[in-house]
């Protein structure tokens, strides 16, 4: 029964479960993100996450206590250098863990745990350069009465009545016309031709 056991041993002895977090503790400071299975992630983000606090505060004393820890001294130089300006103002939850697909060869659970403060993906602020809108829930705005379009045009017609219309002819000039005379068309009669009486008999009998 595992009645009050708060850590998780990863299955291994007490010396090679402190080498295997001291060492996944350097990679993620030197790299920023790593990928392992979610059990390791979980029991990373509480044994870094100690020493990454004791970083803000940059002296002798506080540097022996996380070289106890990580025995890197490359490490700790990134951990007081880059990592302890980025992380200053912020007061706690340094580590973000993403949960990935099961690996193909045991389907182990894989999770990716990053630092927060070097994803550029997801600081709004750090691309942009100011703070993001502060936005609050509430109810819709009921739209503005609009006033009715008639009294408008009627005022505009009263202003169009009240200005005066002042009508200018312009002079015309008068300019004669001749007049020319087109002669009479002669009629003409046309007589069409009388028809024979021989004609009904000269016509083909019928058969």
């Amino acid at each position: 029964m595992r009645h009050g056991v708060k850590n998780n041993h990863l299955g291994r002895k007490t010396p090679h479960r402190k080498a295997l977090l001291r060492n996944l503790a350097c990679q993620l400071i030197q790299h920023k993100r790593i990928v392992t299975t979610l059990a390791k992630a979980k029991a990373l983000r509480v044994f870094v996450e100690p020493i990454l606090t004791k970083s803000k505060t940059d002296d002798t004393h506080q540097r022996r206590v996380v070289f106890s820890y990580l025995q890197d001294k490359e490490a700790i130089k990134e951990l007081f250098g880059t990592v302890s300006m980025k992380i200053g103002d912020r007061p706690g939850g340094y580590c973000r863990i993403i949960k990935l697909e099961r690996r193909l060869g045991d389907a182990a659970d894989m999770a990716m745990i990053e630092l927060v403060d070097f994803n550029d993906i997801y600081n709004v602020k750090d691309v942009v350069g100011e703070e993001k809108k502060k936005t609050r829930r509430s109810r819709a705005k009921k739209p503005a009465a609009t006033t009715p379009a008639a009294p408008v045009a009627k005022v505009e017609e009263a202003v169009v009545a009240e200005t005066p219309v002042v009508e200018t002819e312009a002079p015309v000039a008068e300019v004669e016309t001749p007049v020319v005379e087109v002669p009479a068309a002669e009629e003409t009669t046309s007589e069409a031709p009388a028809a024979t009486e021989g004609s009904d008999e000269d016509a083909a009998p019928l058969v």
